[in-house]
């Protein structure tokens, strides 16, 4: 084989089907705000569903999203499938991906006058808070306020150009021991964002990598003090 015919990284545009889950409450009062959920790695859109409908005020339109790249994940009980939304190869065609998931969500509710478009609100865990951050500096008016918890922060907040500080209102919730992100980690995300943002809330608890009792009673006190 001669190696100078070989062409390599072509492509081919197609289509793929992104799938999620939509709660519209009985009686809503229109337009409503809509709080869209975006699960961690190898999770999916049913658990973090039920992480929204924990914390979502009364009259609250519910979207959550799942990620489009699915791959088996061991548990106790054997292998199941789960999704995740990045990969390291090309990683910012998935960040493309997930920002056009969100704005279509928001386009198509706005379009039926289901939702208010200047109450809605982006709940991510784990890996989805750093994406949902990026989101929210490429399309600072989009969202009114940004709910991240166990997760990072945009590796190229400093560097990328196309990043606006955005100002809805974030909350930024994390663990004192969890099992990726070291304290230390966790501290200089808080003060990077609170540097950045200028309606920041932030606060640890006693966790680990997970959504905890007390971290759901503070995310629904602030989605009740916004709505």
């Amino acid at each position: 084989m001669n190696s100078e015919n070989l062409q390599t990284d072509l492509s081919l545009k197609t289509e793929i089907k992104l799938y999620y889950d939509l709660y519209i409450p009985e009686n809503l009062k229109k337009p409503a705000p809509l709080l869209i959920a975006v699960h961690g790695y190898g999770a999916h859109k049913r658990y973090m569903m039920r992480e929204a409908f924990v914390v979502a005020p009364e009259n609250c339109v519910i979207a959550s999203i799942q990620a489009p790249h699915q791959h088996y994940r061991q548990t106790e009980n054997g292998y199941k499938i789960g999704f995740g939304w990045l990969t390291d190869y090309k990683s910012e065609e998935s960040v493309r991906l997930h920002h056009k998931f969100v704005l279509e969500i928001i386009e198509k509710l706005a379009g039926k006058e289901i939702i208010d478009t200047n109450k809605v609100y982006l709940y991510g865990f784990s890996q989805a808070c750093a994406l949902n951050f990026r989101f929210a500096f490429t399309f600072p008016d989009a969202v009114c306020g940004v709910i991240g918890v166990s997760g990072g922060i945009p590796s190229d907040l400093d560097t990328n150009a196309l990043y606006k500080p955005t100002n809805a209102d974030v909350l930024y919730l994390y663990g004192s021991t969890d099992e990726f992100y070291p304290l230390e980690k966790f501290q200089g995300f808080e003060q990077k964002l609170k540097n950045y943002l200028p309606n920041f809330q932030a606060k640890l608890h006693q966790a680990k990598h997970e959504i905890t009792d007390e971290m759901r009673d503070d995310i629904k006190g602030w989605l009740q003090n916004l709505s």
